[in-house]
């Protein structure tokens, strides 16, 4: 155990079993493969969702070979103990950034040792980068010296006087050969004990804009999403649920649909992990599925959430502030003015749950034969599918080949295995046959594991001077890792709410300097099913954060930006917030439109997933009323920027993503049933909308962070802290806008106009 302890995490180059190759393939090591055409294929083991993570990570590994660019090429990953993502679980830990402390570096130090043997492989928590950042360089510069060392044999001369460079090895003398003339000899060579990294300032590659590698397979249309799977003989099944969150089937289904023509079968479906019971039809195409499982007439028992309306769940979450037992996340001062009167100032903010509602509905095919299932599928979680799909057929975990699949939007969705073993239930009906499982949108959008529903009330003590002298704050919401465990993993809620940092993240982890500051949750158990959505408890504790630092600007008579700077002492944020003030021309007055009756400017300052974010949001209110965003700045301090390319796609489609939520996205509930159906209920901002945006990436020599979700947190403050400067108004409630935006003549549920 001693010995454990004290050696360093096993390495992250050779996987369990050999990576398999195809003719003219060579593996070198887990994540390199070398054929004799001279093309290098880095097996990838992070899901490709939209973030461009296939050529982020690439980059990474041929940045270290030395391989020529034009010749990389990216194959998913076999599921394997190498692949597990270790920064994922890491990030998870509840510690502040600031916290440097040796309880910290242990923590770290040894789960980093434990998730390496036992961990999970995912694509998640905006860590793909951050968890790659090491093994990829490593297996690339591995696979170099392991080409220059056969190089070396070949030519009888010292190793050391070979180096890459473009997909060749040469040497002074003149000598050279391409990486596939040596790709046989050099995976005979032991891998390297030690393995020497490029000094930073030598790179070629990582920094550049190097082109996407599957831009041109989306452009095309050849590119597989798991939508787009087809298999010889495959047909359709869709499915309808109960209508109340958690409920079941009530006895079998009448089965006078299976009369209909191009329907096949009809199945009885239980609540699969986490989900809801529900039925399946079986048909030969899937618009036959579709309209034929909406005309089955079932029976359901409707469970616990058939309690709960989106009022009662609010009102249940206040109360909760006042309970006695709250979790203290953050506590510093002596607390004295906060027992010597009441606060000066006392709000209450709110955010409604949310559903993830990607573009690509959630759908799966699998084919089950005697002895063995083949299950192409659109996952964050790979590893997990292949396990509870093996379960849910009674086969060994070997027997379940997975396929992975292009994912068309995720945003934690598909971190959730429910669909996947619903289809593998569904596909079991019809063995030999491949079976593909397509949601309709409402079936999506009413059966999703939601963004939690939230509160926070903050108070705030101020001294003869009007000066802040102590902070307190505390919120309400579920727990979504409580949830997670026990229907992903059966583990039983042993404090796992009070462990859960996702609860609080965004509150207790900012770095905001006030003399007296304490930052409590209490978790509240209800019966809706809560899941990972994009930026989790950041989404909405960054804007009532914001929101409030803002309103104790406006309290002590300071400027919003200038208050916030005066609070920081972290060099990077006021590095990131300084160049969003530049950008944004922040203290100068804003040009005035034709038609417009008020117009604002707000900013927000938030840290997650590594990075710090600063935004600047204008808006205008018309004469009629209508909320326009004109124009956001965003600067980003995300670490060494990898691909700039990549992250200004990823900053510009996290504000887009979080202005939606901002503006319009709520699920609401009645009696344990959503009510949003489609997009015309649940709007994604449109191109019409979408306010211009302009990037910063802050130069970085630390090693990269998270990008895919940090930005998301601070557009909503942003926004609302631009309206109140605008209207004078102060919006504490999410979504900011009661009125839904004007949508298209085919948003609304399909007619037969629509379809053609």
């Amino acid at each position: 155990m001693i010995g454990w302890a004290w050696l360093p995490p096993r390495q992250r180059l050779a996987s369990g079993e050999p990576l398999a190759a195809r003719d003219g393939q060579f593996a070198l090591n887990g994540w390199i493969k070398v054929a004799s055409d001279n093309t290098v294929t880095v097996v990838m083991n992070k899901a490709e969702m939209g973030q461009g993570v296939h050529t982020g990570a690439a980059m990474l590994l041929a940045e270290e070979m030395e391989a020529d660019w034009s010749q990389i090429r990216v194959e998913p990953s076999p599921i394997d103990n190498l692949y597990n993502n270790i920064e994922g679980v890491v990030a998870n830990l509840p510690f502040r950034p600031d916290d440097k402390g040796w309880p910290r570096r242990a923590a770290e130090w040894f789960t980093r040792k434990g998730v390496r043997e036992v961990g999970l492989m995912f694509t998640g928590g905006s860590t793909s980068i951050r968890d790659l950042w090491h093994p990829m360089r490593e297996a690339g510069a591995a696979a170099r010296m392991m080409l220059c060392a056969a190089a070396a044999k070949q030519w009888d001369v010292k190793a050391e006087a070979c180096r890459a460079q473009a997909g060749k090895v040469v040497h002074p003398s003149g000598r050279s050969a391409t990486f596939g003339e040596l790709a046989a000899a050099a995976a005979r060579e032991p891998l390297p004990r030690k393995v020497e990294l490029k000094d930073p300032a030598s790179y070629r590659l990582i920094g550049t804009r190097a082109a996407r590698l599957d831009a041109a397979a989306k452009l095309h249309g050849t590119a597989s999403f798991g939508i787009d799977v087809v298999a010889d003989a495959m047909v359709y099944a869709s499915v309808q649920m109960c209508p109340t969150l958690g409920g079941t089937l009530r006895g079998s289904p009448p089965d006078d649909v299976k009369k209909l023509p191009g329907v096949l079968d009809l199945v009885a479906l239980p609540p699969l992990q986490g989900g809801s019971g529900g039925v399946a039809v079986i048909a030969s195409d899937a618009w036959i599925a579709m309209q034929a499982v909406e005309k089955v007439q079932c029976k359901w028992d409707e469970g616990e959430a058939a309690k709960l309306s989106s009022d009662g769940i609010r009102d249940t979450l206040v109360k909760a502030l006042d309970a006695a037992d709250p979790r203290v996340w953050y506590e510093h001062g002596n607390g004295r003015a906060m027992k010597q009167g009441k606060p000066a100032i006392q709000v209450l903010y709110s955010a409604p749950y949310l559903a993830h509602a990607a573009l690509e509905p959630v759908n799966c095919t699998v084919l089950v034969q005697e002895d063995r299932a083949i299950v192409w599928a659109a996952t964050q979680m790979p590893g997990l599918a292949r396990r509870c799909v093996a379960k849910t057929l009674r086969l060994d975990t070997d027997k379940v080949e997975l396929r992975q699949q292009f994912i068309g939007g995720a945003f934690g969705r598909r971190l959730e295995v429910d669909f996947i073993c619903q289809a593998a239930t569904i596909a079991a009906r019809r063995k030999g046959v491949p079976v593909q499982t397509i949601w309709s949108r409402p079936e999506d959008m009413r059966h999703d594991f939601y963004r939690p529903a939230s509160v926070s009330r903050f108070e705030a003590w101020l001294d003869e001077n009007r000066k802040v002298i102590a902070v307190r704050n505390v919120s309400a919401s579920q727990s979504v890792l409580e949830g997670v465990a026990k229907r992903n993993f059966g583990l039983p809620d042993i404090f796992l709410s009070r462990l859960d940092k996702s609860t609080a993240e965004g509150a207790f982890d900012q770095a905001y300097d006030w003399p007296d500051v304490w930052v409590g949750h209490q978790t509240v158990d209800l019966a809706i099913p809560v899941g990972y959505w994009r930026s989790v408890g950041h989404s909405h504790h960054a804007f009532f954060m914001e929101s409030f630092v803002d309103e104790l600007a406006v309290a002590v008579g300071v400027d919003p930006l200038d208050y916030r700077m005066s609070l920081l002492r972290d060099e990077r944020q006021r590095a990131v917030l300084e160049q969003a003030r530049k950008m944004s021309g922040w203290g100068q007055p804003l040009r005035k439109q034709p038609g417009v009756a008020k117009m604002g400017r707000g900013v927000a300052l938030h840290e997650s997933f590594g990075s710090v974010v600063a935004q600047v949001a204008e808006v205008s209110v018309g004469n009629m009323g209508q909320v326009r965003v004109d124009r956001v700045f965003c600067a980003i301090d995300c670490g060494m920027p990898v691909n700039p390319t990549l992250i200004e796609q990823q900053v510009e489609g996290g504000i887009v993503f979080g202005l939606s939520a901002a503006l319009w996205q709520k699920i609401t509930l009645e009696r344990g049933k959503v009510k949003e159906d489609y997009y015309t209920a649940f709007p994604a901002m449109r191109l019409r909308d979408c306010p211009d945006i302009q990037v910063h990436v802050m130069p970085s020599t630390r090693p990269p962070q998270g990008v895919g979700e940090s930005t998301t947190p601070p557009i909503a403050p942003a926004v609302a802290n631009a309206l109140f400067h605008a209207t004078g108004e102060r919006l504490r409630d999410l979504p900011l806008l009661k009125t839904l935006p004007p949508s298209g003549a085919c948003d609304a549920r399909p007619s037969d106009q629509c379809q053609r």
